[in-house]
């Protein structure tokens, strides 16, 4: 698969799918990028660690400071305490508030 192919279906999954969090995963905003593919993320209790983003989502899809992503826990992580799996955009959290997840 060649990369501008790749970052068409990245691009599509993100924007056109709606994912809902399950039991282990957390919504969280992103505070900032302190690089190496990390990000500062702050969960509604006020707790703040950094969470990885994968692989996928490098170089095809931007996160910015205030942006809302869903992460997986990372159980054996000191400072990386979560790993992206999705990134919430307007349309996607206008339909997690309708449905009482937000």
């Amino acid at each position: 698969m060649s990369k501008a192919t790749k970052r068409k279906h990245v691009v599509k999954e993100v924007l056109l799918e709606y994912v809902q969090p399950t039991e282990n995963q957390r919504i969280v905003k992103v505070l900032g990028s302190p690089g190496n593919n990390l990000h500062e993320v702050e969960t509604a209790e006020g707790e703040k660690f950094l969470a990885s983003m994968p692989t996928k989502f490098r170089k095809n899809i931007w996160i910015k400071r205030g942006d809302f992503v869903i992460v997986d826990p990372i159980v054996e992580g000191e400072k990386v305490k979560a790993e992206i799996s999705f990134i919430i955009y307007k349309d996607h959290q206008r339909l997690l508030e309708k449905e009482g997840l937000w």
